[in-house]
């Protein structure tokens, strides 16, 4: 895989995440979705673990101010993206991931924007079960106990199981599998920080 042109430092894209995002609870999400990436990057394309990581980082940058506007989810943030210096590349693959809502945006093609699309939702989820359990750990967490949160339509009721499902279906993963991975990778840097807090 080349090398891939991203156009801003991990510094610079949080401060323009910080810029456009005030709940905590969204910048935790991002970081979340980041290392997220930068874990199945460190497997599928290890050279650009970076770029990977800053999709993850951004993915949502425009969502607190504009969250009434999902249809244009992304398009206010490419403004914002390219201002700052980031690359055609980078606002491309972020907008992959709502390519749902949007017919017009593209469609994930590269593995990195396939990972995107089938994680982001699926770690909202996972994180909202994890806050529920007694050790507040997804340390302790397994596929088991997913698959019963993901069956409860109430539960987490804004996380898309359509979603969820079809970036499986892109990957060409299982559920089972696509659930089995996200926890590893949640699980992979999660001991670095108490990233599930309940406040």
């Amino acid at each position: 895989m080349a090398q891939l042109n991203v156009g801003m430092t991990r510094e610079s894209a949080f401060a323009l995440l910080s810029e456009h995002n005030k709940d905590p609870f969204h910048i935790e999400h991002a970081e979340t979705v980041e290392q997220t990436m930068r874990y199945f990057a460190r497997e599928y394309d290890p050279k650009n673990e970076e770029f990977w990581g800053i999709v993850g980082l951004l993915h949502d940058l425009d969502w607190e101010e504009h969250d009434d506007d999902p249809m244009n989810h992304t398009i206010y943030a490419a403004k914002d993206i390219e201002a700052a210096g980031g690359s055609a590349e980078l606002i491309r693959a972020i907008q992959t991931h709502t390519s749902d809502f949007n017919a017009e945006l593209p469609k994930p093609e590269l593995m990195m924007e396939k990972i995107l699309f089938a994680t982001e939702e699926l770690t909202g989820l996972i994180g909202a079960a994890v806050v529920m359990r007694p050790s507040k750990s997804v340390m302790d967490f397994n596929v088991k106990s997913l698959k019963k949160k993901f069956k409860d339509k109430r539960f987490a009721a804004g996380v898309s199981r359509d979603v969820i499902r079809s970036g499986a279906e892109m990957l060409g993963w299982e559920l089972d599998e696509l659930f089995a991975r996200t926890i590893e990778a949640m699980q992979s840097f999660a001991p670095d920080r108490d990233t599930f807090t309940s406040n």
